[in-house]
């Protein structure tokens, strides 16, 4: 493969919908606007792999609660003039030729087709915006040249019963794809795109009972192909369910294997499960590896002050305090975080706080009633998500007592049966939930 192939590539990350499944973390930003791991953003991850990777050419197409999305970007990746590159935000926006909101993924991409008709622009990367995974997309251009494809997909081998919540592939014997179902929920559905172990067994993997080659939602499309299928009429309106389906019958389809971890964190159990899952001693996903960094803003916060805390499988993020007698287990403290004495949290994402409090706003908050950024003295918290500058009062118990799956309350919500404490709210002290 060429090097200076990767120049000629432009990705573009889809920012996605409304972020419904994700509410109320996605109430006042979009889902790649989503903090993660205590210091990051969703948007981060797409990024970072293609930086990478030589790709230095990226749009981030958004349409929903862009602006904290946009100031994270243009703060966090001022990229070399002098090599050319940049990382831009192209929101929804009325023009000529469209006044109407990005109406599905591939047409999100048509309105901003305009984008890309440079010259220098050979391939077009297609990512999503809310994906947990690290990958080297040297192997996946490799992949299509080699193959002379017009179009390749990454895969990813799943087991059976994750099969029916994902688009599955099958393949011939060189990696083509000859025939794709949507989210296969009949027997003789999934029966129809099973692949053999021993195939993937040949290409390295250990196939471990993963007989279906899930989409990845990763696509590289030759240019011309891509403005092709962008043009059909009726005009498809999603890569997934409309512009794929329909282009391995009169392209060639590639399929790239990737075995490596890739998570979906569109809903908050996923979000939920995928974070903790951070902190265990041996992470699927891990930040700290020495290849594949993972790039974010820069903020010049202090070192983390811990005073007699007990603390076990957390990540601990830059900036946070952490007072006597705090007991934390299996939980994720975000940036600038204050958690007050003799504290109890398990499994637990704390997303932290946009600024510290100054002595003065405390003493006024005590005046007037309201707890202080962070979480009060005595309080118990546990599988729940706090939101960016909550503030928890003193001896509150959030512990979903009642074991509901989904509620709504006057300053909570609970998905899948986890506490959510939106953005800002304020949680009395001695408050139950």
């Amino acid at each position: 493969m060429n090097p200076g192939s990767m120049k000629n590539i432009l990705c573009m990350i889809l920012g996605g919908g409304r972020g419904t499944r994700l509410y109320p973390l996605t109430a006042h930003r979009s889902k790649p606007a989503v903090p993660l791991a205590g210091k990051y953003r969703l948007i981060d991850i797409p990024i970072s792999n293609c930086l990478n990777s030589g790709i230095n050419k990226i749009y981030v197409l958004t349409q929903f609660l862009s602006v904290s999305l946009h100031r994270h970007i243009s703060h966090s990746y001022r990229l070399d003039h002098f090599g050319g590159g940049f990382v831009e935000i192209l929101a929804a926006q009325q023009t000529i030729e469209s006044s109407e909101w990005y109406q599905g993924t591939a047409d999100a991409v048509r309105q901003n087709v305009r984008y890309l008709q440079e010259p220098w622009i050979h391939q077009v990367l297609i990512l999503s915006g809310d994906q947990l995974y690290r990958m080297d997309f040297h192997a996946l251009v490799e992949t299509h040249h080699n193959n002379r494809a017009d179009i390749t997909i990454a895969v990813i081998p799943v087991a059976r019963g994750d099969a029916p919540s994902l688009g599955i592939v099958r393949l011939d014997d060189s990696g083509r794809v000859i025939h794709f179902v949507e989210k296969p929920q009949t027997e003789e559905a999934l029966d129809s795109v099973r692949t053999p172990v021993e195939w993937i067994e040949r290409r390295g993997i250990t196939a471990r009972n993963r007989q279906y080659l899930a989409s990845m939602g990763i696509y590289l499309f030759n240019k011309d192909v891509l403005l092709t299928l962008l043009d059909h009429k009726p005009p498809y309106a999603d890569f997934g369910k409309e512009v794929f389906p329909n282009s391995y019958r009169r392209y060639r389809v590639q399929a790239h294997l990737f075995d490596g971890y890739w998570e979906d964190l569109g809903t908050v159990k996923a979000y939920h499960q995928a974070s903790l899952a951070l902190t265990q001693d041996n992470p699927p996903f891990f930040f700290h590896a020495p290849e594949g960094v993972i790039y974010t803003r820069m903020r010049f916060l202090p070192a983390s002050r811990i005073s007699g805390a007990t603390i076990q499988n957390c990540l601990v993020s830059d900036g946070c305090i952490v007072m006597q007698g705090a007991d934390l287990k299996r939980s994720i403290i975000g940036v600038r975080s204050r958690i007050c004495p003799n504290v109890t949290m398990r499994d637990t994402i704390m997303i932290g706080a946009d600024r510290y409090e100054t002595d003065e706003e405390r003493r006024r908050n005590r005046l007037e009633g309201r707890p202080d950024i962070g979480i009060g003295e005595g309080s118990v918290i546990e599988r729940a998500i706090l939101d960016k500058d909550c503030r928890i009062g003193r001896n509150v118990r959030i512990t979903n007592q009642r074991n509901l799956e989904n509620a709504d309350g006057p300053n909570y919500a609970i998905r899948d049966g986890i506490v959510v404490i939106p953005k800002e709210v304020i949680v009395p002290d001695g408050t139950v939930i």
